[in-house]
This record gives structure tokens, sequence and C-alpha cells, in this order.
């Protein structure tokens, strides 16, 4: 699919006749495990992407389980929030592009916010399943850009604060206020869709990364490029590759997300409620 300005306003504007009078400058994307979080909405309003052009086709079957591929715009207490429930992968297609066209119909739609959640597994023996960790920074292992093809010296985006230190200190004061335990720390972007070695979670200790996933990346590049700031969260659901004698895989993963999403999605209503723009 090409991602054009024509594409992107016109999604803007199917959102802006679909929602009325809402307007929200926070938007949370949805990964394995949060999917719960939409619920949480009041007076809420769905639009399926295939009715948005600039957005992916994430068709049942095709795509990855625990991903709708709705949006969902409501309230959370009295904050207006829009709320993606699934993501384009780029281990999908090879595409590190997959969410160009959704996060830039978010800043044409007036976002400011980009709230980033997914399911990760932990490189920290003190991090086990079931944990939260607020990501501080993050290593693009798989080097691929969602930007490239861009022209224009936009395209070199700065990223030495691409999670916003700002929101990250509200997130953990909303988390501590909530008595809510949050982690903290690196996470490692591989491209998937196998699971890492053990060799390659060694090497990603010693790089300093804390939690490893296959999203989250191509995502938080496109908002910066976009001018939004970002946000964001891991559920752990598994040791990482080496650290336990469990089997991997995404079954396996849903199933430990599930279990632990009351506190991730309690987690996130706190600090979403607490963000300020």
């Amino acid at each position: 699919m090409t991602i054009t300005d024509d594409t992107v306003q016109a999604s803007a504007a199917v959102l802006r006749q679909r929602l009325g009078a809402l307007q929200p400058r926070v938007a949370v994307v949805l990964g394995s495990g949060w999917a719960p979080f939409a619920q949480s909405l009041t007076g809420a309003v769905e639009v399926p992407y295939g009715d948005l052009p600039a957005f992916p086709v994430l068709a049942a079957g095709a795509g990855v389980a625990g991903h709708a591929g709705v949006l969902r715009a409501g309230h959370l207490g009295g904050t207006p929030v829009l709320v993606l429930a699934g993501r384009k992968h780029t281990y999908e297609s090879g595409d590190a592009a997959g969410m160009k066209g959704a996060i830039r119909t978010l800043a044409a739609l007036g976002v400011q916010l980009l709230v980033q959640t997914n399911a990760a597994g932990s490189i920290n023996p003190d991090m086990p399943p079931g944990a939260l960790m607020l990501i501080t920074d993050h290593l693009n292992v798989a080097q691929r850009s969602p930007l490239v093809g861009e022209t224009g010296n936009a395209r070199f985006v700065d990223m030495s604060a691409a999670y916003c230190p700002q929101l990250a200190a509200q997130a953990r004061a909303a988390a501590a206020a909530s008595g809510l335990p949050l982690h903290e720390g690196v996470y490692a972007w591989v491209l998937g869709p196998q699971f890492e070695t053990p060799a390659e979670i060694r090497m990603l200790r010693l790089l300093g990364a804390q939690a490893v996933g296959m999203s989250t990346v191509p995502e938080t590049i496109l908002a910066r490029h976009a001018g939004l700031r970002v946000l964001a969260l891991s559920l752990i659901t598994n040791m990482a590759a080496g650290l336990s004698a469990e089997v991997l895989s995404h079954g396996h993963t849903l199933a430990t997300a599930q279990a632990a999403s009351q506190r991730a999605v309690a987690t996130l209503a706190a600090v979403v409620q607490k963000l300020e723009l």
C-alpha cells in the first residue's frame, strides 16, 4: 500500500467525521496482552482499520493473534483517548513502514502524545514474567528504518530522546501513586518472527538491553518524525532464551499476557490519565 498525503488526509477526515466533537490528543497503541484497555474507554466510537485508507490491513488469519485492527476512541476518566488495537509488524512483510499511514494520520488529527505498549521477553533475571517495564531507550538491532525512501532533511530524525523524559517521569509518578510496580530499561528490537537464540540474548545483555521484542521501534521512529512525543511500556511475558527452561511460543506469550493483563491495564490507565500535554 502506498502512503501519500492524500490517503493520510482522507483517513483523518473519516476520523473527524466519526469522532464528532471528540478530539483526542493522546493515542495508545495496544500490543499483545493489552487489548482489554480499549474496553476501559467510555462513550467509545469504533472505526475498523479497513475504513481508513492510510491504515494497514490486518486481515483475519493473515495477521497476528491478539491484534484486532480496530481504532477505538472515547474517554478515560476526563481524558479523551484514541486507541489503536493492533499494529502491522515488520516481520509480516519485511517492511518497517507498516504503521506509517496510521501514525501520520494521528498527527494530522491533532494527536500529540503516543503511548506504545508491547509484550516482551526479559533479559533481566530480576524482572520476571508478569512485570511491567517503562522503556527508557531502545536498540534498533534489526537496523531497519520506516523512513527509508523519505526525502529532505526531516528524515534525519534526532533520536537522542526518543522516549520523552518528561512523560517517563509522569509515568513513574502515576505508577508509584497507584502502588503499581514499574521496572524500567532499554528495549531491544529484533526482526523476528523466530525467537532469539541464547547466544543472541547474551549479546543483547552485553549491549545493555533489559527486554527484547519484535515491535514498537518502527512506530517510535515514525512518531518522532511526525513530531509526536512517545512513552512506551512493555509487559514481560517470558524470560528470554537461555534464561529459563520454558519453550518459547507465541501461544505462551499470549497466555502469560492474558494472565497479567489486569495489572498491566490498571497501570496503563493510571499513567494515561496523568500525562500532561
